[in-house]
């Protein structure tokens, strides 16, 4: 035992005292911030781009009503000098392009002969407006030509607010099922950086000292196992450590950030929804709904979240670490690792990929419970299924899988480890991986 806590402290301080670290542990922050902060001022500036849209009508359909200026789209009538002519003026001119209605005796074949010119490729939201704006029309002289009484439409439309309650009588939220989401998804994208950063570096720090030969030293008085697992608890300490330090870092500058330049944060975030639903997600947050959205946060099992998100991360982590490590013992350099991390990554970006398919629809389903039992997919699904509530029974099951696996896969690793560390020259294949399994003593 104190050979293994000698081994976790030699790899945190050698870890911790790199300079890359030390760099990128502050840098990366104001990185973060600074591509956040360009990327919402290249989107600003992108939007403030106003497009000028000529349309020539020959159907006599539409009116300057149906198409009003926006902020970033200005409509011209130019019915008057014929589609021809407008197309020259288009070619010739500074404008985005023309919109062209011709006139048919059918509306179902004129929502379909309706032509737009364009220098450049026109982005999809844009060509979406149009079409919108162009359906709803069509759609509406449809109606008044069924004698369908358009008011009366209008005014029957009614939106549907379904009370959501659980059997203790409690009132939920329907946002509240996005702020879940938002957790997990999250929690689930953070480990699979987390592994794979810090795995790969668990895999250079072997590879390293294989190929410095300091590791005949170390594996003449510490067993294969104990460096293994020394190595693994030590990298995933100095890890937790700068992810720390990141949060901290990062609460900082947005707050500096925010209060010095005038940035507001949601904002940023709204920017990327659209109006519409902006406007359906501000009036459900207003009054006692948003005191509501409040109260549902505040009974969120934090510290259980908080808790499992600790031995989820770290159980996934070790568990992938400890791959890595054999891997980076079987090889001489990290170009002959690319043959072995395929399989290792596959469940892991398998478990990304289920999470997102399975547990945002249905976070109880049967593929999200069994892929949250699997060890090496339930550090991702499990965590993107915890905020929606999993039974104690649930828990015990995967957590149990995940220990089990992970000294399983560390002792089998170590099998790996203890002959591919002393290997030189030969690039090793997987027929030679099975034979040094099978190796006794």
């Amino acid at each position: 035992m104190g050979k293994l806590k000698l081994i976790i402290q030699r790899e945190f301080i050698a870890k911790v005292r790199n300079k890359s670290f030390i760099v990128m542990t502050f840098l990366s922050p104001i990185i973060m911030v600074g591509m956040g902060a360009l990327v919402y001022f290249l989107m600003k500036k992108n939007d403030e781009k106003v497009k000028k849209i000529v349309y020539v009508d020959n159907s006599g359909m539409f009116s300057k009503e149906d198409f009003k200026d926006s902020k970033t789209i200005h409509y011209t009538d130019y019915t008057a000098l014929g589609i021809e002519e407008t197309k020259k003026k288009v070619e010739a001119g500074n404008y985005y392009g023309a919109l062209l209605i011709p006139k048919q005796d059918s509306l179902e074949i004129l929502a379909k002969s309706i032509e737009f010119y364009s220098k450049d490729t026109p982005g999809m939201s844009f060509m979406n407006t149009i079409e919108n704006k162009i359906e709803q029309k069509i759609r509406n002289e449809k109606l008044t030509n069924f004698g369908i009484d358009l008011g009366k439409i209008k005014a029957s439309k009614i939106n549907t607010d379904i009370k959501m309650y659980n059997f203790s009588g409690e009132e939920s939220s329907k946002l509240i099922n996005g702020l879940k989401i938002g957790v997990g998804a999250i929690a689930g994208y953070f480990l699979m950086m987390f592994v794979m950063i810090y795995g790969t570096s668990v895999m250079r720090s072997v590879i390293e000292e294989k190929t410095s030969r300091i590791i005949e030293v170390i594996v003449s008085s510490v067993k294969p196992f104990q460096l293994m697992l020394g190595k693994i608890i030590g990298n995933a300490s100095a890890g937790l450590l700068q992810f720390f330090i990141w949060g901290v870092l990062l609460f900082v500058i947005i707050t500096i950030a925010s209060s010095i330049f005038g940035i507001d944060m949601m904002e940023m975030q709204s920017s990327r929804v659209p109006a519409e639903q902006m406007d359906a997600i501000k009036q459900t947050a207003s009054g006692d709904k948003g005191q509501l959205i409040i109260q549902e946060i505040l009974r969120l099992p934090i510290l259980k979240l908080f808790v499992l998100f600790i031995f989820y991360f770290l159980g996934g982590y070790m568990l992938y670490s400890s791959m890595f490590a054999a891997v980076g013992a079987a090889v001489d350099n990290e170009t002959d690792t690319q043959q072995f991390m395929l399989p290792i990554m596959l469940p892991l970006i398998l478990g990304v990929y289920v999470g997102f398919a399975t547990v945002i629809n249905d976070p109880h389903g049967p593929i999200s419970v069994a892929f949250s039992y699997i060890p090496f997919t339930s550090p991702i699904v499990m965590l993107m299924r915890v905020p929606f509530g999993v039974s104690w029974y649930e828990l015990a099951i995967s957590m149990t899988l995940l220990l089990i696996t992970f000294v399983f896969m560390v002792w089998l690793a170590a099998k790996i480890y203890r002959v591919g560390i002393l290997m030189y020259g030969k690039k090793p294949s997987y027929k030679d991986l099975y034979k040094w399994l099978k190796y006794k003593g």
